[in-house]
């Protein structure tokens, strides 16, 4: 049995948190994952206050809907590796605002975005940088208990398991671990991506579900809003492979539907796409709520 999630920017914007989470219960997911992105609106969540994150638990405790996993991706707007000390602070005070919130809400994984910077120009500082404040980070996560999972990136700087584990060997802390996108793996095509699961299986806390196009000498691929099944990512092996390594943790679905015309209708066709494959690999989600 294994739990499967769906994305917030899957669903559409405007609803309140009791609407969002009866919206996911009615889809048929087990959780929801939430998006602190780059954008001063949901950048703002960072500022809940007691009252604000009461309600959230509320909806979750009246919905049996919990959010399982929080996707920390401001930090590319405010990244660990800046060479600006006070972009370095800012992003050392998201990180730790977002794990108390984790925290108070029961979010069990941070995915931190795999960059050390994003708009800036890369160095071996910015690497250091990055590493220093991870680790500040790392400490601050383990006294909550929260765990830190590194996805694999649309960049080349963290863009397999292999880099992810080399951070470990210098970060050695149980709660800091991978977040896996099958699909940004794949789309790097010196990526041996059966091999990079099979080595490095025991690192992993949490996966996503999503499709691209490869990078190839002629492009340079395509990270999002690639529909499911248009794409290159081998779905069936890839999950097969999990399921008899004997993976057992959860699959969020990754979506950015929220401003389509009909986004409940793209999630659905996202489910139509996926439950052929699941039944073929045998793997069972554990509670249909649907």
């Amino acid at each position: 049995m294994t739990q499967i999630g769906i994305y917030e920017k899957a669903l559409p914007k405007g609803m309140n948190w009791q609407s969002r989470l009866s919206l996911v219960k009615e889809l048929g997911f087990d959780f929801l994952e939430l998006s602190i992105d780059e954008s001063d609106e949901r950048l703002a969540r960072l500022n809940w206050t007691d009252n604000e994150l009461a309600q959230i638990q509320d909806a979750i405790r009246q919905t049996g809907v919990p959010i399982r996993t929080l996707m920390l991706s401001g930090h590319r707007r405010y990244p660990l590796g800046s060479t600006k000390i006070e972009i370095q602070e800012k992003a050392l005070r998201m990180g730790c605002r977002a794990i108390d919130i984790a925290e108070k809400l029961g979010i069990r994984h941070i995915q931190l975005a795999g960059y050390d910077v994003f708009y800036e120009k890369r160095s071996y500082l910015t690497r250091e940088y990055f590493m220093q404040n991870l680790i500040s980070l790392v400490k601050y996560a383990a006294s909550k208990e929260v765990m830190l999972d590194i996805e694999t990136m649309d960049d080349p700087f963290i863009n397999s398991l292999t880099k992810v584990k080399q951070i470990k060997e210098r970060i050695k802390s149980p709660w800091l671990q991978a977040y896996p996108d099958l699909g940004n793996l794949s789309a790097w095509t010196e990526n041996n991506v059966a091999q990079e699961i099979e080595n490095n299986l025991d690192i992993i806390a949490h996966i996503h579900l999503k499709d691209t196009l490869p990078v190839t000498p002629e492009s340079k691929g395509q990270f999002k809003d690639v529909p499911f099944g248009s794409g290159t990512v081998d779905f069936i092996g890839l999950l097969k492979l999990l399921t008899d390594l004997g993976y057992d943790g959860a699959y969020t679905i990754e979506m950015w539907s929220e401003n389509s015309l009909d986004p409940i209708s793209e999630v659905k066709k996202a489910q139509a796409f996926f439950k052929p494959i699941l039944e073929m690999v045998g793997l069972k989600q554990e509670e249909q709520h649907a």
